[in-house]
């Protein structure tokens, strides 16, 4: 793990105000309000969703679910630096025939706190298990709701960018004189295009829908996600040695991208054995960096 430090990281560090790079062991919510004002770069997180989990987590009734999560929204946002953002990973569960609203109550909730629901991205799940429900198809995606505290945030586009594609060999080799102007749309939508601006481009910015895998294992977690998930989103919203927090840890994903991306982390977990689950994970993890480092300095 980088020990490098910006320097308002540093400072907070110096202040023994906060440990980074480690997992707390405690309610979210208590350990929050320990946390200095805006210390915070970005916040990745998917907390137990409503009803869902209750061997594991106890559970939080649907209709209780805002209620209790607005104390810890409240205090993600102080603790987040003003030019942060917050993505949240949620879903909503079908409840007696119908999909429950508490998400969208969520969200409406926390505009009042302040938010800015800045967007919304959908993760689609490639590899979804199958099923059959009387009144519903199998859920093959999930909500990732971007939140940040003012318009302008840190935000690095080039570093999710995707190749453009087979299509654009065919569709760029001729070029109409409307493909070489920005062509506005014939159904009156204000949306255009000039097909031009992509020759010679290898690259394209991606959608906001995430095509990515399950966690195939549960890794000793009921409700793992894959490592993938968070690692797109701290090269979107973070630079290298920001600092990370995920206030419902679990198996320790989160930290485990921090770790491949050079960014500091800091987990909250209530449950001491999914604690204890995911250090191992990070053990695991820097042994290995560790080994391969040796390794490439005997190649020499």
């Amino acid at each position: 793990m980088t020990t490098t430090l910006n320097r308002e990281l540093s400072e907070v560090v110096s202040s023994n105000r906060l440990n980074i790079d480690t997992i707390i062991h405690g309610d979210c919510l208590t350990i929050l309000k320990t946390m200095p004002d805006t210390c915070i770069d970005f916040i990745f997180t998917s907390p137990p969703y409503a009803d869902n989990r209750k061997k594991t987590y106890k559970g939080i009734p649907t209709n209780r679910y805002v209620e209790w999560f607005l104390p810890i929204s409240n205090e993600l946002r102080r603790v987040l630096k003003p030019e942060g953002s917050f993505v949240l990973n949620i879903k909503e569960r079908s409840e007696g025939g119908e999909r429950q609203t508490y998400v969208i109550e969520l969200i409406l909730a926390m505009k009042k706190q302040g938010w800015l629901w800045t967007e919304e991205y959908i993760w689609h799940k490639k590899n979804c298990y199958p099923g059959k429900w009387p009144n519903r198809f199998r859920d093959a995606w999930e909500r990732c709701l971007h939140f940040t505290k003012k318009k302008k945030f840190k935000m690095f586009q080039d570093t999710v960018m995707v190749p453009m594609g087979d299509w654009a060999e065919k569709r760029l080799a001729r070029l109409s004189e409307r493909d070489k102007i920005r062509d506005e749309s014939r159904v009156g939508s204000g949306f255009g295009k000039n097909v031009s601006n992509w020759l010679g481009k290898q690259y394209v910015y991606p959608t906001n829908v995430l095509h990515l895998g399950t966690e195939c294992g549960n890794r000793g977690h009921s409700a793992s996600f894959p490592v993938t998930l968070p690692t797109w989103f701290i090269k979107l919203f973070t630079e290298e040695d920001d600092l990370v927090l995920d206030p419902f840890m679990g198996a320790g994903t989160t930290a485990l991208a921090c770790i491949q991306l050079k960014r500091h982390y800091l987990g909250i977990e209530m449950m001491e054995k999914y604690c204890d689950l995911a250090q191992g994970s990070i053990n695991k993890w820097n042994e290995r960096i560790n080994n391969n480092n040796n390794i490439r300095q005997l190649s020499f």
